[in-house]
This record gives structure tokens, C-alpha cells and sequence, in this order.
């Protein structure tokens, strides 16, 4: 067996008092390809900088082969001090080599990288791409990349996958994007409280490994005493407990899928606790051949969709395309240039764009939940603890009281999640969502969308995210096409190669045939809406308006919190109203509906 590139050997690593690596032991070889995987603060990325030799170990050795090169990629890069991105990405050539100034211009092209861009003006995505282009150009025989699909779209994150299955040195990687791993590793590295624990397989029996680890200590621990500490026995049962769950959500994703594909080709072509809210109308988007250009390019034309209570939009595109414009479009804070877009009743929508900017760094954990306001927090009509919803969403009592500056930056976006989840809703807008997400809270965040009662709209490059969630995807092609497929993105990449060789197929059909079917003859074949059909689809707005303008009078006298002490008989006659037209609203709204898609069947 050939000796190792890299080895690290009883490396000790401690934070204040407390372990990050623990008599930590690692190899990595010429040929491997390997991921880190551990929960966000198990010093995932600590480690990697151990590996790179940025930080120094308390403890232990670190032993490099000679003439052995290693390149790191942080998780955020820094380019101050050059004024350019080329000029950033130039200066990863090794010593030696400055000269070789063509490896640069290659990979700038093929990351489409502004190279005359500003460092200090250059957005996240432009940063990640230059920063990849200056640790790719060195070409080293350890490649060391921390979450390098941040900020960077499908588009870019498949060509990083192509470049990188044919490097011909080692590589370990970190990243919460499943589908990443999955494409290029052939070996994990489980980082679980301080030490490494590696299997030798590839990514996608991971999870299986790991459920047998969790099985075997978790009998173990029944043998042990009760000094054991509690955190330790909840990690192993609760995360083995939710990923047995998943797969039982995963199937009804499945059913819904199947109901949404039934819309689409109509046209045409431990339980988390949620805020909960309003029931919102079954009618909760529907846009019609909406347009828009910006700066004179055409982002989309002529698109139109209907979202029902209880979908699960994905939205996907490359950067620039128009998947922002798109989403504030559908919630009605930008104008279409041609078509309509109208909002159905009782919208109470929540954003969650991952941006972190509501969380202040001096406040303490469990007052971001409580607003200071004690131990209790409000979710929806229900009150609860702090310390076990915090629970819920992978936090240790002993994190409660600490500030938010002392939380990574997945365990920040986690509990952004925990405070944006407590509150009121039932149309959830997520925008890149996955960003700094170990893959734990990746499957607690599907767990919490799967329990949603509501509607969702979900901007994301995560493959394997969109996959677990949507029912169907918006795909902005970034030439001005879009098209909504059922399904995930696995579901759209199959939908779109199949359209593409039946398109092949129907060219080669044409130019083997000389008749041609007039348009007039395809004219004459449409059907309209029967006369009653006709006189309901007129007829069922107004009645949708006034029975939304009867419920909001009801919930108005309802709210009298002093009704039912001083009228219990009114109050039950209200309630059994309000019960009534509800009901009546949902029955009409959804007869609107089928008109609706009925109408557009017969138009086509």
C-alpha cells in the first residue's frame, strides 16, 4: 500500500475548555476523493484548516509528503488587497509559473467570470467563482474546497462537477449539497464530537452506514451509566428518528407531485411546531402571460401558472436570469411589462432569504425566539417552552443563554429558521435557503416543510433539496425561456431531455412529409365552455369576493375576546356560520379553478 500524501495523528484541538478535535487521526491518499460530513459546529471547517496547516493543533502531528502541494479554498473568500477578480485569481499561480498567465484566462471563460470586476464591489457569486478559478489554476496534489457551491447556480455547480471528475489528484470536500457529493466522492470522513470516523464507500450509502453506527451506540449507551450526558443520547436517537421519518414524507411528496402533474399538463404543457395561520384561499397565485425585460434584455415572456393552497413551487435558473424578479413578480411587489398577476384571499406570507440581518450578535439565543419576553414562546395559538422547541430544532440547552456571535454560521441560519417558523403563516418564501446548512438541518428543515399546511415558493440550487420538497419547478433557462415542470429537478432534467428528442423526432417527421395541415383546420376543432360552465366561470368571482368579505365581518366579531362571557349563544352561532362559509368559499374557489383549467384545455 502506498504511504499517504497527508496525515494527521492524535491531533487536539480546544476552544476555552472545550474540544473541537479530540485525538483526532486522518490519512488522505494520492487517489482520494473524500467529504467531510458532521453538524454544523463540529468544527468541520476548523479541521480542513488544521489540514491546510492555516491553524496550528494543540496537540499531535501533521505530516506532509514531501514536495507534496495543498490548496484551500475557504468558505468565504477575502480578496482585499486586488483591485480586480483577475488580478485575484492570477495570484493563485504557483512559484514558477506567474508567466502562465493563459490557465487563468481559460478558467475565467469558463466560469464566465467578469475579470475587470471590482474585488470590492464583486457580489457573492462572482467572489465564489474567482476564488474556485484561483484555487483550480494551481493544480496541487491535495485540492481542500469548504462549501464550494455557495452562491453559485446549477449551471456553474455542474460545470465545477465535470472539471472536477477529471482531477487527478486527491480532494476532500465540504458541502451540505447532496447531489455534489454524491457526483464526486467515494469516501466520507464522519466528524462526530471531536474524532473521525471514516467509511469507505460511496456518498449515497452514507446515510445507511451511519444509521448502523447510530444503531451500535446507541446500545452501548444503554450499558453505560447515567453520567452519560443527555445531549449525546438525543443526537444519536433524535437524528436517527428523523431520517426514518423523511422517508414516509418523501412518499407523500411523491403523491402530491402526481396531483400537480395532473394540473400542469391540464394547461397544457417529534413533529415540529409550526405558527400556522389563516387559511388562505385555494386560488393562492395566478399569473397570466406575464412578461418582463430589464435593460433591455428579455428575462421571460408570455408565462402563466396557477398556485393552488398547498403547493410547492421550485423556482431555478442560472444567476441573472430572473428568478428574484420572477418571485417578487408572483408576490406582487414588481409589475409585469404585459399580463396580470393576482393574489388569492387571506395571504399571510413569510421571507426567508438566509441574509441573517434580523439576528443581532449581542442578543442571547433564546431571546431571538422570545423577543426577551421569558421563557415561553407563541406558535400560533399555542404556547410553549423555549427550551423544548429549541430542542426541536437541534439546539442544546446549555445554547440558550449564549449570544448569537458565538453561533456558527449554520447554527445562525438554523435558529433564523426556528424564529421565521413560530410565526403566523400560510405562504412561505424561501430564497436560497441551503446556504451554510449541514446536512442534519437540511433534513429538519424538509421535515418542517413537509408539516407545512401552507404554500411555498423555494429559489434554490440544491438538487437534492428540490428534489425532497417541491411538487413542481419554474425553470428560467436564462434565454428568455421558462416552463414549469412537475416535479423536482431530477423530474425537469428528464422532462426536458425527453421533450428534446421527441422535438428531434417530430423536425425529422416534417421533412419527411409534404402535406401540411392548414391553421385554420386545428381552428375549427376547438371547443368552448358549456352555457352553464360559461355563466358559473362569470359568475363565481363576485360570489368568491362576497363570501371573503362575509368571513372577514365573522372573524372580526369573533375576535371580541369578551363575546363568549357576555352571548356563549351568539358566539356558537357565529363560529357555526364562519364554519359554513368557509367551507362554501373553498367548495367555489375550487369550482373556479376547474372552470379555469377546463377553459384553457378546450383552447388549446
Amino acid at each position: 500500500m502506498a504511504p499517504p500524501l497527508l496525515s494527521l495523528t492524535d491531533i487536539e484541538l480546544h476552544w476555552g475548555s472545550a474540544p473541537v478535535l479530540d485525538a483526532l487521526e486522518m490519512h488522505i491518499g494520492a487517489n482520494d476523493r473524500l467529504c467531510i460530513i458532521g453538524r454544523n459546529g463540529a468544527g468541520k471547517s476548523t479541521l480542513m484548516k488544521v489540514i491546510a496547516d492555516l491553524i496550528q493543533a494543540d496537540g499531535g502531528k501533521r505530516w506532509l509528503q514531501p514536495g507534496t502541494t495543498v490548496t484551500y479554498l475557504p468558505q468565504e473568500p477575502d480578496a482585499t488587497g486586488f483591485e480586480t477578480l483577475r488580478d485575484y485569481i492570477i495570484d493563485g499561480l504557483p512559484v514558477g509559473e506567474e508567466d502562465m498567465t493563459y490557465k487563468a484566462d481559460v478558467l475565467i471563460d469558463d466560469l464566465g467570470i467578469n475579470e475587470v470586476a471590482d474585488t470590492k464591489t464583486a457580489s457573492g457569486g462572482e467572489l465564489r467563482r474567482a476564488a474556485l478559478a484561483r484555487t483550480l489554476i494551481s493544480e496541487p496534489d491535495i485540492l481542500l474546497l469548504d462549501e464550494p457551491t455557495n452562491h453559485l447556480d446549477i449551471t456553474v455547480i455542474e460545470w465545477l462537477e465535470g472539471y472536477l471528475r477529471n482531477w487527478r489528484g486527491a480532494m476532500v470536500l465540504i458541502s451540505h449539497d447532496r447531489t455534489f457529493l454524491q457526483n464526486l466522492s467515494s469516501g466520507c470522513l464522519w466528524l462526530d464530537r471531536g474524532k473521525i470516523r471514516r467509511f469507505d464507500g460511496p456518498f449515497d450509502k452514507f446515510d445507511a452506514w451511519q444509521q448502523k453506527v447510530f444503531a451500535e451506540e446507541a446500545d452501548a449507551l444503554k450499558k453505560l451509566d447515567k453520567v452519560i450526558k443527555e445531549e449525546t443520547r438525543w443526537s444519536v436517537e433524535g437524528i436517527s428518528a428523523r431520517r426514518t421519518r423523511n422517508q414516509g414524507r418523501l412518499r407523500r411528496l411523491h403523491a402530491m407531485r402526481d396531483e400537480r402533474r395532473n394540473i400542469i399538463h391540464a394547461k397544457g404543457d417529534v413533529t415540529i411546531s409550526l405558527g400556522g395561520g389563516k387559511k388562505s384561499g385555494v386560488r393562492v397565485i395566478e399569473a397570466k402571460n406575464i412578461s418582463k425585460a430589464y435593460e433591455g434584455r428579455q428575462l421571460f415572456t408570455g408565462f402563466s401558472t396557477r398556485i393552488a393552497r398547498g403547493d410547492r413551487i421550485g423556482i431555478i435558473g442560472p444567476n441573472g436570469a430572473g428568478k428574484s424578479t420572477l418571485l417578487k413578480m408572483l408576490l406582487g411587489e414588481v409589475t409585469p411589462d404585459e399580463g396580470t398577476v393576482q393574489l388569492g384571499s387571506n395571504l399571510q406570507p413569510i421571507i426567508i432569504d438566509q441574509k441573517r440581518a434580523a439576528l443581532k450578535d449581542d442578543i442571547s439565543v433564546i431571546d431571538v425566539l422570545t423577543g426577551g419576553g421569558g421563557d415561553w414562546i407563541h406558535i400560533g395559538d399555542e404556547t410553549r417552552h423555549v427550551m423544548t422547541y429549541l430542542k426541536e430544532f437541534l439546539f442544546d440547552a446549555s445554547q440558550a443563554r449564549t449570544p448569537v456571535s458565538s453561533l456558527s454560521g449554520g447554527e445562525r441560519n438554523r435558529l433564523l429558521i426556528a424564529a421565521n417558523f413560530a410565526k403566523k403563516s400560510n405562504l412561505m418564501v424561501l430564497d436560497e435557503p441551503t446556504n451554510d446548512l449541514d446536512m442534519d438541518t437540511l433534513d429538519l428543515l424538509q421535515e418542517v416543510l413537509a408539516d407545512y399546511n401552507g404554500t411555498i415558493l423555494l429559489v434554490s440550487h440544491d438538487r437534492d433539496f428540490l428534489d425532497r420538497v417541491v411538487t413542481s419547478t419554474i425553470v428560467l433557462e436564462g434565454d428568455g425561456t421558462i416552463m414549469e415542470y412537475p416535479g423536482g429537478y431530477s423530474d425537469y432534467r428528464t422532462q426536458r431531455a425527453n421533450s428534446q428528442k421527441t422535438d428531434t423526432a417530430f423536425d425529422m417527421g416534417r421533412k419527411q412529409k409534404s402535406k401540411v395541415v392548414p391553421l385554420s383546420a386545428g381552428k375549427k376543432n376547438k371547443k368552448k365552455l358549456s352555457f352553464k360552465d360559461q355563466h358559473a366561470l362569470d359568475t363565481l368571482p363576485a360570489e368568491v369576493e362576497t363570501l371573503s368579505m362575509q368571513i372577514s365581518e365573522l372573524e372580526e366579531q369573533l375576535s371580541d375576546p369578551n363575546l363568549y362571557s357576555k352571548d356563549p349563544d351568539a358566539f356558537a352561532r357565529i363560529s357555526d356560520e364562519l364554519t359554513a362559509k368557509r367551507d362554501m368559499l373553498d367548495a367555489k374557489e375550487m369550482r373556479w379553478l376547474e372552470l379555469e383549467e377546463l377553459k384553457d384545455s378546450l383552447s388549446r
